[in-house]
């Protein structure tokens, strides 16, 4: 099993200089690490703007740097690279682009300096049979499970659910199964597992929330509060038919802040699961 990259994830130094955050390799690294923990090989793409133009490079759109027959000979040969490459090993799950890159955008690029375009890059575009992830996507893959988790069958239930997210390369943080349960919550323990399961939620990249019962339960609704504070993104499963009222499936604000599905087979693509474009 592998994924196509784009060849600056793998080496940032192919990018055009100044162009490089901290933020970009930091999602770069994260989506490396995805691919190792779950055993999925990471195969850069040819890096197009670098045979054609070298390294160093100023940034620059498409229009006036890119649009010659000569860059599009370079990208002939690198697609042919490819093709062959998919030939040998079979369709890859997916290619990993980054956005705004003239070539490897996955959803945006530029074609001037003005004019940001949707779609796919100008290397990208040559390969609309393999779906494509952008990287800052692809990079968020740490999940806080917030459930309760005070009956054998809400455990059970978290576990299976905890497990397809898994499937799906998602890493998951669940507190039933790193020490929040009956027995450790004595009153010498509840501070630590509070400070335990904050930190978890701090380092997620993302929440899944089980907000079934008449109510959501405090605790889940708390961490759900926490996260949308923090700017992480928040998605609750509700498979519980009853509503809130007239307009909500549940409480408004636990609603207005997550994206609310009512089936735990509609998660892994509304959480950009690579498994799932």
């Amino acid at each position: 099993m592998y994924v196509l990259v784009s060849p600056c994830i793998c080496d940032p130094t192919l990018r055009a200089d100044g162009i490089t955050r901290d933020d970009d390799l930091r999602a770069f690294a994260a989506a490396l690490d995805r691919c190792r923990e779950f055993g999925v090989e990471a195969v850069s793409l040819p890096c197009t703007e670098t045979a054609y133009l070298g390294t160093p490079r100023a940034p620059g759109p498409y229009r006036g740097r890119l649009d010659t027959p000569e860059f599009e000979a370079v990208c002939d040969e690198a697609e042919r690279e490819v093709r062959n490459l998919i030939a040998r090993r079979g369709p890859p799950v997916c290619i990993v682009g980054v956005n705004s890159s003239p070539t490897c955008g996955v959803d945006r690029w530029y074609e001037t300096d003005d004019i940001r375009r949707e779609g796919r890059g100008a290397f990208l575009t040559r390969f609309p049979d393999i779906p494509a992830i952008d990287v800052l996507a692809f990079a968020r893959y740490r999940v806080y499970l917030a459930a309760p988790l005070f009956s054998e069958a809400e455990r059970d239930f978290n576990r299976r659910l905890a497990d397809i997210l898994e499937e799906h390369w998602f890493r998951v943080h669940l507190p039933q199964e790193t020490g929040d349960s009956s027995p450790e919550r004595m009153a010498d323990h509840t501070r630590a597992i509070y400070d335990q399961n904050l930190a978890a939620l701090a380092e997620a990249d993302l929440v899944v929330a089980v907000i079934d019962g008449a109510d959501a339960d405090s605790g889940t609704a708390w961490e759900m509060g926490y996260a949308s504070a923090m700017g992480i993104p928040v998605f609750a499963l509700r498979t519980d038919f009853r509503h809130a009222g007239r307009h909500e499936r549940v409480n408004l604000m636990l609603e207005e802040s997550s994206i609310v599905s009512g089936a735990v087979h509609h998660l892994p693509p509304l959480m950009k699961s690579p498994l799932s474009l």
